[in-house]
């Protein structure tokens, strides 16, 4: 059912140029620690809590309602800028900007106001959906009770990203009561809440991807949503952060080969010039991951205008036609997906053959590219968005708007 919302209540695009000047200081001094935050795993509380000062987390909330009213292609077109400073950041308030994203799609009132509040003072919202330990696809243990008079949640996640560095938690659950799907919000300043900084993968390291544990963590009923009302395009959503943030990955590996290539001395006698910088051989590598760079930007934007269009669906009163478009949004998002991947993947490895033996010490950290890029790209399996798009260009089957990871059956049983 489409929600009625004037002009000035939407969030349809600001300046750019103006809206990118608050930020790009921040992003500057964010990529001049990325390496070695990278190398020695600390995690960017301090990015973090800079971003969130100058009101990065509500970029999205209109501007009547104290935030700067950008579009989703504005906002993803700032997160390939924060992804080519740190691709942590990104999918770090990935969860944050979903969550924003709902409360966006809602009937006004109270509940809208008070969140809208929280996130222009700069608070900021985790994500906890991904059931931790052995279970079935579709099992929910994480459970939300009645108790004394109020409600506590119960559970333990895993890749509950930027969490660590969160005011709240988006929480996947169920109600113990009846079984029913829900999102809850829970606030991370309490006891029974408790954050790990347990995430051990190669790529990405400090997203704070890791395990949550909620022991009787106190919710408020106001904050126990049902999910049928949640966005109809958030896995659309959500899968456009992992394509701005290769984007930004591809870029990352454009400007540091391009500042190598420019100041690098040594030469190779079977080389091609007397400067590196002007070897025709290197220049063509250089070329080629600008190029993909920019092919990568370009899906991503892309991308983002598609959401943009679902995103104002929801306010025009015709449902066949949010439909439509949130079809549009999938598609695009999955068809991004693939060529964001594959660009920054080569971006990320072709970066080597214009440099020297020296391009891989551990100083300059550039293997973290491809590490980031690769870890990025693992999420949700290329595979499976191939084949997505695939069935939709023959036979026109609408894509699946949600899904989940867990246990199959095993060999022998029914």
């Amino acid at each position: 059912m489409n929600v009625s919302r004037s002009h000035d209540a939407l969030s349809q695009g600001a300046d750019y140029e103006t809206l990118a000047a608050r930020f790009r200081p921040i992003f500057t001094e964010i990529g001049r620690e990325a390496a070695e935050r990278e190398r020695s795993r600390t995690l960017p509380h301090d990015a973090i809590a800079a971003l969130r000062q100058a009101g990065f987390g509500a970029v999205r909330i209109p501007v009547r309602d104290g935030g700067a009213g950008a579009s989703i292609a504005q906002l993803a077109q700032l997160l390939i800028e924060l992804a080519a400073a740190d691709s942590n950041l990104p999918q770090a308030l990935r969860g944050h900007f979903a969550f924003v994203e709902d409360w966006l799609n809602v009937p006004a009132g109270a509940d809208q106001r008070a969140w809208f509040d929280r996130f222009v003072s700069g608070q900021l919202v985790g994500n906890a959906w991904t059931e931790a330990g052995d279970v079935a696809l579709g099992q929910i243990n994480t459970k939300v009770a009645r108790r004394d008079g109020g409600f506590v949640l119960n559970g333990s996640k895993y890749y509950s990203t930027g969490s660590l560095y969160a005011d709240w938690i988006d929480v996947f659950a169920q109600r113990e009561e009846d079984g029913s799907d829900v999102i809850v919000a829970v606030a991370t300043d309490q006891p029974g809440v408790l954050r790990e900084d347990d995430w051990d993968g190669f790529g990405q390291t400090t997203t704070g991807s890791g395990t949550t544990l909620f022991r009787d963590a106190a919710v408020e009923g106001r904050n126990i949503i049902d999910f049928s009302r949640r966005f109809k395009y958030q896995t659309a959503f959500y899968q456009l952060f992992h394509v701005a943030t290769l984007a930004g990955i591809a870029e990352a590996a454009r400007r540091d080969a391009a500042t190598l290539v420019r100041s690098r001395k040594r030469i190779y006698s079977h080389g091609n010039a007397p400067r590196v910088s002007d070897d025709a051989q290197i220049q063509q590598v250089i070329g080629e991951i600008a190029s993909w760079a920019y092919g990568a930007k370009a899906v991503a934007l892309q991308t983002g205008e598609a959401a943009q269009r679902a995103y104002e669906a929801r306010f025009e009163g015709d449902d066949e036609a949010e439909r439509a478009a949130n079809v549009e949004a999938e598609i695009a998002s999955a068809q991004a997906q693939i060529v964001a991947s594959e660009f920054a993947l080569r971006a990320a490895t072709h970066l080597f053959d214009a440099l020297g033996a020296s391009a891989i010490r551990a100083g300059h950290a550039l293997d973290r590219h491809w590490r980031n890029a690769r870890a990025v790209s693992s999420h949700n399996p290329l595979v499976y968005k191939a084949k997505i798009v695939g069935d939709w260009t023959i036979n026109g089957t609408e894509p699946p708007f949600l899904w989940q990871i867990g246990n199959g059956q095993e060999r022998g049983s029914n």
